[in-house]
Formats: structure tokens, sequence, C-alpha cells
């Protein structure tokens, strides 16, 4: 946390007197959705879960599957109403102001505290006094108020020590990863930072490769892996790699292959839970239609998208759609149980890959079949 002296006192009471909301306005932690798992119980109680399947399922279309995890539902408040659903905001502001004004707050905080030297940085470059003070406040003008973000099971990550989170892989441009690195900080109990594991390319790119470090990247090695797991830190893999975040528009939500189960055989070493993520929204910000691929091979680029903004609108397309996304953590699949030699049985790991696949994909669809519009849910 950023402490403040008597004179910068003075200065954020002045920067917020500046960006002050209307009294009446929701304050910045009521903006944000938290899972009920974080929230004081209602008087009276709300629904049940039970209760609020059979409410849903009477006029609601589901996808034609059996999900494998069932604890993916719809919740509504008092009135009936899905939790969490805001509008576009594309036409409502509210707390836009308040998130910039606690951009600016916790930026000046940033400086003044990197002037005393007071912050460390670990083995491999990450610098959490940065990334509390500067990457997380930025990201959550998007978590919040562009992309609005809807986060449930949290209560899957465990408080302490390590655990690997495998997710979906979408969106041309991976702000996926983004996004789940600020819920997990913003909404675990204990305020953890998610360690993310990332491909060659984004170290060799100029002011990327800095910035991912700084912020917990690391890159996407066994080696690497099994030290932060080991290490009791949270860690996340998205096996799809750019063949994820790089499919075509008309193949969203289906999941590409999970390459060879390397993730399984690091989880498998470090004793770790494997933690299953599902991510519905990601795949409609920059809906790819077509890919120059002659032109991505020239400039040694995965792909280069055509979208329906880019490279129309130049510059523009770059700005990523408004949708609604939910992000789901899912039960944990323990490896404890499993002796050091399962890591190096392939029937093992394999078995434990296509599990994980099937979880996540399963999980989608259900998440999908309850999902409201995709701009405007």
């Amino acid at each position: 946390m950023v402490k403040n002296n008597g004179a910068s006192d003075a200065r954020t009471a002045k920067v917020i007197q500046l960006y002050a909301t209307p009294p009446d306005a929701p304050s910045r932690e009521q903006v944000r959705r938290r899972h009920p798992s974080q929230q004081k119980p209602a008087t009276p109680s709300a629904p049940t879960s039970s209760d609020i399947v059979a409410s849903n399922d009477a006029d609601a279309t589901t996808a034609e599957i059996t999900p494998i995890n069932a604890d993916v539902v719809a919740r509504l408040d008092a009135a009936g109403l899905p939790v969490g659903r805001t509008g576009s905001p594309l036409f409502s502001l509210t707390g836009l102001r308040s998130a910039v004004a606690d951009s600016v707050i916790s930026g000046a905080g940033y400086l003044r505290e990197r002037l005393t030297g007071d912050y460390e940085v670990d083995d491999f470059g990450f610098d959490p006094h940065f990334t509390e003070g500067v990457f997380l406040p930025a990201m959550r003008v998007l978590f919040d108020k562009w992309f609005r973000v809807e986060v449930t099971g949290i209560e899957n990550i465990p408080d302490e020590g390590g655990a690997l989170l495998v997710a979906n892989h979408a969106g041309t441009i991976p702000i996926d990863a983004l996004m789940t690195s600020v819920a997990v900080h913003d909404h675990h109990p204990r305020a953890r930072f998610l360690r993310m594991l990332a491909a060659d390319l984004a170290f060799e790119s100029p002011f990327v490769g800095q910035l991912a470090r700084r912020t917990g990247s690391t890159l996407a090695c066994t080696a690497d892996a099994e030290r932060l797991l080991r290490g009791g830190e949270l860690t996340a893999v998205w096996p799809e790699g750019f063949k994820g975040v790089g499919k075509l528009y008309k193949d969203r939500y289906k999941l590409q292959r999970f390459g060879r189960g390397g993730f399984v055989t690091t989880a498998l070493r470090a004793a770790v839970p494997i933690i299953p993520v599902s991510i519905v929204g990601s795949e409609e910000i920059y809906p790819m239609l077509s890919d120059l691929k002659p032109l991505a091979r020239v400039l040694g680029l995965p792909y280069i998208p055509v979208t329906p903004t880019f490279p129309l609108l130049g510059p523009l397309g770059l700005v990523p759609l408004p949708s609604k996304w939910h992000i789901h953590f899912g039960k944990p699949i323990e490896t404890s149980q499993y002796d050091e030699q399962a890591a190096e049985d392939p029937m093992v790991v394999f078995d434990l890959t296509d599990h994980v696949r099937e979880e996540i994909q399963q999980t989608l669809f259900r998440m999908l079949s309850r999902r409201g519009s995709v701009y405007f849910g």
C-alpha cells in the first residue's frame, strides 16, 4: 500500500476534489462487482443456487451438452435482474472520472516512493510496486468500465501456495491475460498477484518485453514455471497459444489443441492444483474475419488480422470493442495424489490434459447458453 505524508495528503485532496463525482454517485467500491463470496450476506437472504437455476431454466435456451462444471449459473438480485449487468460504456460513463482519478493518485504515489528506492524486484524481473501502483490502476479502467468484467469462482483460488491457472485464449491481441491478472488481484481476498507464462515473441518485442517482465510475466518454459509454482506463486498459462488468440471469428469459443500437455507435466512435478479458467467476451473485442498470412510470414509475425475496423479505420481500428466479459475460475483439479513418476507417464499427462480442456470447453458452452447481449449484456 502507498503511504502518504502530510504534504502529499493535501495534493491528493486537490486531485480528488478535481475529479470528484456527484454526492449521489456510487463509490468505486460500490461500482466494482465482487463475487458473492466476498460480500456480506444480504438480509433477507438471497435466493439459493438451486432456486436460481430453477427460475432460469424455465425460459432459458441451454446448449445441447452435459456440462462437467455445474456451478456456473445465472445470478439474480432481489428484483429478479441478473447481478452485475450494466449498460454499455458507449452510453454510460458512470464512475469513469473516479477511475481516472484513482489512476492519477496511484501514479503520483508510485513516483514518490520510486524516488526513495523503497521497492524490490525479484529474480524474474517482477516489480510488485510498479504493478500495483501503475499497471493495475491503468488496467482497471478497461476491466471495470469498458469490458465490465464479471468474476465468479474466485473462492476456488487458494489463499496461499502455488496453483496453475489454465485458460482459453482469444481476442487477436492477448488482452484476456491482462484482464485475468486484474480479476485475481482485485477479487481475491488476499489480493494475490498472477504470474503469467508468455511466448517468446512478447519478450522479443521492444517495450512490451520489459513491461511484461515488470508486471510478473516470464517465459513459458518448464524450468521457470516449476520454480514459480514451487515458490508458492499463482501461475497462469494459455495452452492454445497463437492458435487460440489468432483464430477466426467463425471459430470463436472452440478450443484449439492444448499442445503436448507440458503444463500438466509442470503441475505434476510441482504437486500443485490445476484451476481451469473460462473466459467469455474476449472473442468479440477484435472479430477476426481474415488473416493476411503472406504478409505475416514476410514480417515474421504469427498472423496479421483483418477485422471490421482494422486496417480500414487505421489506428482507430486498434480500439477494442466493448464486449461484456465473464471470467469463471473452476474447481481445482488436484495433482498431489499422483506419484513422482506420473509426470513421465504419457497416458497420465494426456488424460489430465484432455480433462482440463474438456472442463473449460463445457463451461464455456454453459456460460454462453446463459449469456445476454454480447455488447449490452
